[in-house]
């Protein structure tokens, strides 16, 4: 009851924004879970090892819980950096800096154990569930610039590999990111010599008025305003996707001379 409490109240002191109804349902989730780990005082400790992927969802609901946002993104990020079956520290460090700078104080040494033992664990993370849970919880932009932070994740050591992108689709899928948005951000990260027009998720055939209508249109759905209500990496990734956006369409206009 506490939670629903918290997000009616979040919603109108945000001036009735849907995202400031989701921070005060988490908040009020905080609460009323602070409450009744004074009743049950003593957690379990954890466990780097697990017998199926319900116990593994059970552990990854105990920490949401306790840390709600962060720890679904720590369980996104172990996905994409084990993908290749490797670990590379240019992609630990791109994690701990994000996550640092968007969350604060709130990100702390125990989200890093979470991220180890999601790490130790990658085939037993339950996807579906994560992604089913962040898909209720925000809105189409936040998971699209969630997806940006992902690619940022698998290009950290200098390419996106086969394996990455495999994982990219499927939580991009999972997380109901339109295939628009997804091959937007993947040439935004992978260019070739059509990503200028991929960027806009228009094909190099249509006329120069598509162009203009296309660019307006990914404009106004990449602006980071969209985000405003999100901490600081976030803004700065949506700036960096609104500009890449933006060089498309430049880059487009001076080939065709427009």
């Amino acid at each position: 009851m506490i939670k629903w409490i918290a997000a009616f109240i979040g919603y109108y002191l945000s001036d009735k924004s849907f995202f400031g109804a989701i921070i005060g349902f988490f908040i009020g989730s905080f609460i009323g879970n602070a409450l009744k780990a004074g009743k049950n005082h003593g957690q379990e400790q954890r466990s780097s090892r697990f017998a199926n992927s319900d116990e593994y969802f059970n552990y990854y609901q105990r920490q949401t819980q306790r840390f709600d946002f962060p720890t679904m993104l720590v369980a996104l990020s172990a996905v994409i950096m084990k993908a290749d079956n490797r670990v590379m520290k240019s992609e630990l460090n791109y994690v701990k800096t994000y996550l640092k700078q968007q969350f604060g104080d709130q990100f702390t040494s125990e989200h890093l154990q979470t991220l180890r033992t999601f790490i130790d664990n990658p085939h037993n993370i339950p996807l579906s569930q994560i992604c089913y849970d962040i898909k209720l919880r925000t809105s189409v932009e936040i998971r699209v610039q969630l997806l940006h932070y992902l690619f940022g994740i698998a290009k950290a050591d200098g390419e996106v590999s086969q394996l990455e992108m495999r994982e990219l689709h499927k939580i991009a899928d999972l997380l109901g990111v339109p295939n628009m948005d997804f091959t937007s951000v993947q040439n935004m990260y992978q260019r070739d010599t059509d990503s200028d027009y991929k960027v806009l998720g228009i094909d190099k055939t249509v006329s120069d008025d598509e162009v203009k209508k296309a660019y307006r249109k990914m404009a106004v759905r990449y602006h980071p305003d969209k985000v405003a209500t999100m901490g600081e990496e976030y803004q700065k990734g949506a700036k960096e996707k609104f500009q890449k956006v933006q060089e498309a369409y430049e880059n487009i206009k001076k080939e065709r001379a427009m």
